[in-house]
């Protein structure tokens, strides 16, 4: 049983849910264009550096595990500061924070661009952790306000589809200009990205309509943090979120290393094209976001987490195809799963009477814990044991992504505006 704050059992006020974005109008297409840019935007920042992960081996003279700290630093100090951008958003408002975190963090990619040392490059980087930090603790939040409930999957879904399109152009925009004119003019194309893509936000996001500010002192936090480790469900959304990610990002870390090794020998640019699997993982969200809408995430789930271990065990076969079409069947299926749980999270708290914005920065900060620290081990996980002990790695984090579901399943609904939804 749920340990939370007293749950919600009435629908949301008439008001909120009478102003909120209907999938076909005018309004909804400009929150979703915007979202989707700012998610591709982040994420291009966010893991610019991956697919040039063997270059700076060989540029700065580091091991291929401390190469991997230019992206795990990143995302671990992107997880303490949701930590902080959660409950401030709660008290300044949600587009406020989109913007500042995609204008500084553009500036602070640029001079990545620029840095002259391994040193100041890594400052650099976990820098960027903290200016990124402002979309993703509140995407989810402003969606749920904003869009109207019966569109909830799929606004969430095409979010998570604008970041994992995002993850795809980081390296098909750096790696490329990388092989050609070296690794400082691919990070400065990353830049260039997310100064446009702020720019189009700036036009087309509209300010919050059914934002309620909270109090945001020291004492309003710890009550909203409380409520938001109280409960169950909760908590096994923000394990699976680690699980999930940690697999996929250890995966894709080993992946270049063994990719430029014998017997294949690949390019920066050339491995690089396997992240074109990333397409997939925005159709993937999508489109588990609409089933979702109708049979629920409880049923959607467990699906994402069993392709996504499928995928992880075709990689083992040497073929290069087959490689690539484990990497594609992984991606689709990990999008599926975290598509569905960021949304489940925010849902989830609304009704159980818990801070949107809290629960989703706890999310988040499990989430990008999992991506730091498990990441890293499938970077030390190829140098001691290999392609084997990456699979080993990947594997185990999704069987406990598998028992979270589980732990979902068997954790009672809460009533209120949408049932389907499992919440």
């Amino acid at each position: 049983m749920s340990t939370s704050a007293p749950r919600h059992t009435t629908a949301t006020p008439p008001g909120p849910v009478a102003s909120a974005y209907l999938p076909g109008t005018t309004g909804y297409r400009r929150v979703m264009t915007a979202m989707f840019a700012a998610g591709m935007a982040t994420f291009v920042l966010l893991y610019d550096v991956q697919a040039l992960l063997p270059e700076l081996v060989h540029v700065f003279g580091v091991s291929p595990t401390h190469s991997t700290l230019a992206l795990s630093l990143t995302t671990a100090t992107l997880a303490v500061t949701l930590l902080v951008a959660g409950p401030v958003s709660e008290a300044v408002g949600r587009t406020r924070l989109v913007h500042l975190s995609l204008w500084t963090s553009a500036v602070v990619a640029l001079g990545c661009a620029l840095a002259p040392t391994w040193d100041v490059l890594v400052g650099l980087r976990m820098l960027q952790g903290v200016t990124l930090a402002g979309l993703p603790a509140v995407a989810t939040a402003y969606l749920r306000e904003e869009v109207h409930p019966s569109a909830h999957g799929r606004a969430f879904g095409l979010y998570i589809g604008g970041t994992a399109l995002g993850g795809m152009a980081s390296r098909l925009v750096t790696a490329p200009i990388a092989d050609v004119a070296g690794w400082r003019w691919g990070l400065a194309a990353a830049a260039a990205f997310a100064f446009a893509s702020a720019l189009v936000v700036a036009r087309l996001l509209p300010r919050s309509r059914n934002f309620v500010a909270r109090p945001a002192g020291p004492s309003a936090v710890l009550s909203m943090a409380r409520g938001a480790l109280a409960d169950r469900a909760l908590l096994a959304l923000y394990v699976l979120g680690a699980c999930a990610v940690g697999s996929l990002v250890a995966v894709f870390n080993a992946l270049g290393f063994r990719l430029s090794a014998a017997p294949y020998g690949l390019s920066v640019g050339t491995i690089s094209l396997v992240f074109l699997v990333y397409a997939l993982g925005s159709v993937s969200s999508a489109a588990s976001g609409r089933v979702a809408d109708r049979i629920g995430r409880r049923a959607t789930i467990p699906a994402g987490c069993a392709l996504a271990l499928a995928g992880v065990w075709l990689t083992l076969d040497g073929s290069l195809p087959l490689v690539v079409l484990g990497m594609a069947v992984l991606t689709v299926g990990f999008f599926c799963v975290h598509g569905l749980a960021s949304g489940w999270v925010t849902a989830r708290a609304h009704l159980a009477g818990v801070s949107t914005g809290q629960a989703a920065a706890f999310y988040l900060f499990a989430y990008y814990v999992g991506s730091s620290v498990f990441g890293n081990l499938g970077s030390t996980a190829w140098t001691v044991a290999g392609w084997p002990g990456v699979v080993a790695l990947a594997s185990a984090l999704l069987m406990t992504a598998a028992a979270m579901v589980g732990v979902l399943r068997r954790t009672p609904a809460l009533q209120g505006q949408v049932t389907r939804g499992g919440r």
